[in-house]
């Protein structure tokens, strides 16, 4: 299985699709002219401004459902993945990816906005739903849904569950040894999936507003807690900072690992992190409540930032700073070697020793709570990703029991995940990110060239911005924007209303 997964990533993950990213990020950026830097002020204002309703969520829910798939396992783990198999110099690719990936993020949230839908009286959008409307290809679109469902409901929840039971093993130790048809399994292990399968079978049989109501109070505790033991951690040794920095920027250019190492694993560790360009923040950001989709495709762009540049940075210097980091080399061999050699870069140790060597007692027992609150709400999110797709297919074909047999698939690859190895776990993970990064960023350019709606969207924002008005109007039939069906229904209610009342 292991070598079948490796062989599958080679093809997958290709320079072909490290360049695809940057470079759908970078051109963004030119089409929008940087919106990423130019509506930062906005990006704040309006994270807070938005309301829910009885078919949607507000943004900044939408915000917190869509960093519980962005802060996971990828800013403690992935992070030392990066490091371990890239060097410090991969630690600024993940931060160019997330500088470039924020327009990208934009482009696909506001293009979810466009184009959603009201289903079963909430809202559902996503990559399937747009590549359809405004590609005109419902097969790709299909495609899309198919490679969707099996990557957030089968491959990517494994991986969350693998780092959160590697931890508590770690932290507490793994108990005693148990033969299983999967192998000899340690019971801590076993606990923690079942109670992780547990809480999760409860939450998610709650539906969407469960989710978000569950989300919205954990992530901001959650990433405000690690980034204080990070920024202490920090503080204690500032001394060190400016010259972890300067390895970080030296490093990457003339990299201890080779330059496609570098660029390769800050590249695929950052989009596994911030998820920009794969497609599935846009769910989360089709499901807001908002006056204009620009609003919310903005929103979405900020979550890009708090990923990478605050709690994958935070990772990056602990673990640079307190030295406790191996590189590796060609085959069983040590570019850098700071921590024993059995210590797994694709695990989260390396966090945990970094806290640890400052914080003695602290280190492992606050990464496992930190990774569960993580890792846990970003499988809720895979869920949600999930289930959209599948309410998508379900327009075309009726499918009886689907949406429980996937709850079922899930809570299964979950508790599969929390005892396997981690190489097999992050190798099918990253399976599943490059199939949606392939199909969804190949779609959203070939959208740009067709018709321009994000774009369009976001000159008819400003303009309404420049305008002054208080209360945002969306019209694309007047931007020249097709199948925006939502938005035309809107249109036609207000102008309803608007005749009532005169």
């Amino acid at each position: 299985m292991q070598a079948f997964v490796d062989f599958m990533n080679g093809i997958i993950w290709s320079p072909a699709l490290i360049y695809l990213c940057l470079g759908a990020g970078l051109f963004y950026s030119i089409m929008t002219r940087f919106v990423q830097v130019r509506h930062f002020s906005e990006m704040w204002r309006l994270l807070f401004s938005g309301k829910s309703s009885d078919k949607g969520i507000s943004s900044f829910q939408a915000l917190a459902v869509s960093l519980s798939g962005r802060v996971g396992t990828g800013n403690i783990a992935g992070v030392a993945a990066a490091i371990g198999f890239g060097g410090p110099g991969a630690v600024f690719w993940m931060w160019v990816v997330a500088f470039l990936g924020a327009a990208t993020a934009y482009a696909e949230s506001t293009l979810a906005q466009i184009y959603k839908e009201e289903q079963d009286g909430q809202y559902r959008g996503g990559p399937a739903y747009y590549i359809e409307k405004a590609m005109g290809q419902k097969w790709y679109a299909v495609i899309f849904a198919i490679a969707t469902i099996a990557a957030c409901g089968i491959f990517l929840p494994g991986v969350q569950a693998n780092s959160i039971g590697n931890a508590v093993e770690t932290a507490f130790g793994p108990g005693t040894m148990i033969a299983t048809g999967f192998g000899e399994v340690s019971s801590a292990k076993i606990m923690t999936g079942v109670a992780v399968v547990l809480i999760l079978g409860f939450i998610i049989f709650g539906g969407v507003k469960r989710i978000a109501r569950f989300t919205e109070v954990v992530v901001p505790f959650m990433a405000l807690g690690y980034i204080i033991i990070a920024c202490t951690i920090v503080l204690l040794n500032i001394d060190q900072l400016p010259g972890v920095i300067g390895m970080i920027l030296g490093d990457a250019f003339t990299p201890m690992a080779g330059i496609g190492a570098a660029i390769g694993w800050g590249v695929k560790r950052g989009v596994y992190s911030n998820e920009a360009g794969q497609g599935t923040g846009p769910h989360a950001a089709a499901a807001a409540e908002v006056q204009h989709p620009a609003q919310q495709g903005l929103v979405q762009a900020f979550s890009v930032y708090i990923d990478t540049l605050f709690v994958c940075s935070a990772t990056a210097f602990m673990i640079l700073i307190t030295g406790a980091y191996n590189v590796h080399g060609v085959g069983d061999t040590f570019l850098v070697q700071n921590v024993a050699a059995d210590a797994a870069a694709n695990s989260p140790i390396f966090t945990q020793m970094a806290i640890e060597s400052v914080l003695p007692g602290v280190g492992k027992p606050f990464v496992a709570l930190a990774l569960f609150f993580f890792s846990f709400t970003t499988i809720l999110a895979y869920y949600y990703i999930a289930e959209t797709n599948v309410a998508y297919l379900k327009r075309s074909v009726n499918l009886p029991g689907v949406i429980f047999a996937l709850k079922v698939t899930i809570m299964g690859a979950t508790f599969y995940g929390a005892i396997k190895t981690a190489n097999l776990a992050w190798a099918m993970g990253d399976v599943g990110v490059g199939m949606m990064a392939w199909l969804n960023i190949v779609g959203i350019l070939i959208i740009f060239f067709m018709s321009k709606p994000a774009l369009k969207a976001l000159q008819d924002y400003e303009a309404q911005q420049k305008a002054g008005v208080t209360d945002y109007t969306f019209d694309p039939e007047k931007l020249g924007i097709k199948n925006a069906h939502f938005w035309d229904k809107r249109k036609a209610e207000n102008k309803a209303k608007e005749a009532e009342s005169a």
